[in-house]
């Protein structure tokens, strides 16, 4: 027992090591203005385009999947590797990079060389959030920017919108999230939009979708063509961070085949129903699980470096 004892005490000082590399007061002397400076150019960007908030999100999340937390998503092609902008996944997708260099250098003015790439994201994604009526977290800090990215773990390891419920519960397996986690995350998706190439095949073959709800995307999303035209992810309120997402769900009116497939029969729908009855519980355990995904293998201490400018190694 006091071997046991012992080898708990060693997993919890391992754990404490492990989250105390990053910190929500990383640079509150170094660039004590950073993350006011953020939310304002978020809010500004939100508030010229409600949909550039989840394309901030989406991009943290892009990210995150990828080797960890580590700002790779950002960096463009060189001689040396192919990046992750041209992934599946990502390719005529992925947007808000503008955003992300308009904060860049905006903070490599206040702080020049101290305020990380990754760091940005994960703050940008949060203040996204906020800014379309959802939860706030506080964001550990500390994270560093890689020096390279990879085109092939950008293909393999961001969950496809074509995905069934196992393959979902692996897929976030693999990172470390359970169940409830990836149905919480999951809930993301009430906010942004998705092209009709990502959604077409569940319009015009499965059974399992509200038969006047696909009527209704089928004028934008014909079985031909029209590829690049986009559609809400939540159809209720496509500019508001909140639970509708779910009560979509259970009216089978799941834009993806990934997002209906948590609410078809499978061991997630008990959780689905438990969202769409609370909002407020999903509101906690989707700002719990962005922590935990903001913790995802990031670089610290001399890992990596810190950009001056995100498409690109120092």
């Amino acid at each position: 027992m006091k071997n046991f004892k012992a080898s708990l005490s060693f997993f919890f000082l391992l754990v404490g090591i492990a989250s105390a590399q990053l910190s929500s007061t990383f640079y509150s002397s170094s660039c004590p203005n950073a993350l006011s400076t953020i939310k304002s150019a978020v809010n500004s960007a939100v508030s010229s385009e409600a949909r550039m908030g989840a394309s901030l999100l989406r991009l943290h999340f892009h990210d995150c999947f990828v080797n960890g937390c580590d700002a790779s998503v950002l960096l463009d092609d060189t001689a040396n590797f192919t990046g992750e902008k041209s992934a599946g996944p990502n390719a005529n997708s992925l947007r808000g990079f503008d955003v992300v260099d308009t904060i860049k250098s905006q903070l490599e003015s206040l702080c020049p060389g101290v305020f990380s790439c990754a760091d940005i994201l994960s703050v940008a994604a949060r203040d996204s959030v906020v800014a379309l009526g959802g939860p706030s977290w506080t964001v550990p800090l500390g994270r560093r920017d890689s020096t390279t990215a990879s085109l092939s773990d950008a293909n393999t390891n961001i969950p496809a919108p074509t995905l069934n419920l196992s393959a979902l519960l692996t897929s976030f397996s693999n990172k470390g999230f359970n169940a409830k986690e990836l149905v919480a995350l999951s809930g993301s998706h009430t906010i942004g939009q998705a092209r009709c190439t990502t959604f077409r095949a569940r319009l015009y073959n499965e059974a399992n979708i509200n038969s006047s709800f696909a009527t209704s995307l089928q004028a934008n999303c014909p079985s031909n063509g029209g590829d690049a035209n986009l559609s809400p992810l939540d159809v209720t309120t496509p500019n508001t961070f909140d639970n509708a997402y779910f009560t979509n769900l259970v009216s089978q009116k799941g834009l993806l085949h990934s997002d209906q497939q948590l609410f078809s029969g499978g061991s997630t729908d008990a959780q689905v129903n438990a969202y769409n009855s609370n909002p407020g519980s999903f509101s906690t355990d989707f700002a719990n699980a962005m922590v935990k995904m903001g913790n995802l293998s990031p670089l610290t201490g001399t890992s990596g470096q810190i950009r001056t400018d995100c498409k690109k190694v120092n």
